[in-house]
């Protein structure tokens, strides 16, 4: 990690012989590399090598108050902008954070927090189409954190028009989605910590307005986005075990459009010293859809609001399932991190019984650096 003096932009632009320097803060830079080898079971593998790099730069400063504030920008592999936070640490009344990052607040940042040693089992380099609940945290948003209380907090998240878009300053996202309105994500996190160990229980729940649509000249009042995390994670010295659910419901009225998702995952890592962990996890998708189950009842004919041939869409296919589990090693030295992952999916692509029922398979060598 390199810090850097805060350099006076109007000076710089002056003259490159004056630059005027401030003590409000300091920029820190940090990065990290990773090399891969990658062989892939049940599909083609080609070229097995890939790399992948990113830098985060991280501004830190302090208001007369004792407030402190920070700006994060994250570019990911080549240089591509993925994220940025713009946070504000109070003295009493908790934090406060602007953020355009990907899934990073609300319910977003509860997606898959089993323990592993390495990566997430769906995120193994075996394509699947699970899909996560991410809240308002695919939007810019503003959240609040809680003061900490006997290791808990309590965060809420906001986005005005919860439509998946990540804003420049002076731009707007316009009609991104029309059928999305303003968007609210709550989280209870729970995490005490004992002299053996503790545990961490997280509850959260996200609604976002949908616009009412119009098909076939009928009022569509299909609901609310709605989706759901719940989590438990205990540590016992050097053993990691958990599980957690999360839903989707999309309130989705066109037939055979999938209409609710579920994810369910469960894992368990045991720490062998400070510089080796192991860990074995699985996860599970589920995906369903509408179908059409005959005219509305309350149309009528005649009517200019309701229209007979409007069809509900109030029932749903069997439920589609993958699943997939994985094996991991990770083993640190300093700033080097050797890892090793074998994953396993059954049913990718919530297929049916078809090639996207077989299995597929993963073995990934990885060597990491941090600095």
């Amino acid at each position: 990690m390199k810090k850097y003096t805060k350099i006076g932009l109007s000076a710089l632009c002056s003259s490159l012989a004056s630059i005027g320097i401030a003590n409000a803060g300091t920029l820190e830079v940090t990065g990290t590399a990773e090399a891969t080898w990658t062989g892939l079971g049940g599909q083609e593998t080609g070229n097995p090598i890939g790399m992948n790099t990113g830098m985060t730069f991280t501004g830190n400063g302090e208001l007369d108050g004792g407030q402190t504030f920070s700006v994060a920008i994250a570019n990911t592999d080549k240089a591509a902008y993925s994220s940025s936070n713009i946070t504000l640490v109070t003295n009493s009344v908790g934090t406060f954070k602007l953020s355009s990052a990907e899934g990073g607040q609300g319910i977003g940042g509860y997606d898959d927090n089993m323990p592993r040693a390495w990566e997430e089992v769906w995120d193994t380099a075996i394509a699947t189409n699970a899909n996560f609940q991410k809240g308002v945290g695919s939007s810019t948003n503003v959240s609040w954190v809680s003061p900490k209380f006997a290791g808990s907090t309590l965060q809420i998240a906001w986005a005005p028009d919860n439509d998946g878009a990540a804003n420049n300053n002076k731009a707007v996202s316009g009609a991104a989605s029309d059928a999305f309105g303003e968007g609210i994500d709550i989280v209870l996190d729970i995490n005490p910590q004992f002299d053996a160990g503790g545990f961490n229980l997280f509850l959260g729940a996200s609604q976002t307005d949908q616009t009412d649509q119009v098909r076939d000249g009928a009022k569509d009042l299909g609901g609310d986005h709605e989706e759901g995390v719940a989590g438990l994670e205990i540590t016992l010295g050097p053993v990691q075990i958990g599980g957690q659910v999360s839903v989707e419901r999309l309130r989705t009225q066109t037939s055979n459009a999938t209409n609710y998702y579920g994810n369910s995952s469960w894992g368990v890592a045991f720490n062998v010293n400070d510089s080796l962990s192991v860990s074995y996890s699985e996860a599970r998708h589920v995906q369903s859809k509408t179908k059409k189950s005959g005219y509305n009842d309350d149309a009528s004919q005649g009517s200019a609001e309701y229209s007979p041939t409007y069809q509900n869409h109030n029932e749903y296919t069997p439920k589609s399932w993958m699943k997939g589990d994985s094996i991991q090693v990770a083993y640190t030295i300093g700033g080097i991190g050797l890892k090793y992952s074998e994953t396993s999916y059954d049913n990718t692509a919530f297929g049916g019984f078809d090639s996207a029922k077989v299995p597929k398979e993963s073995r990934i060598f990885a060597v990491s650096l941090a600095f």
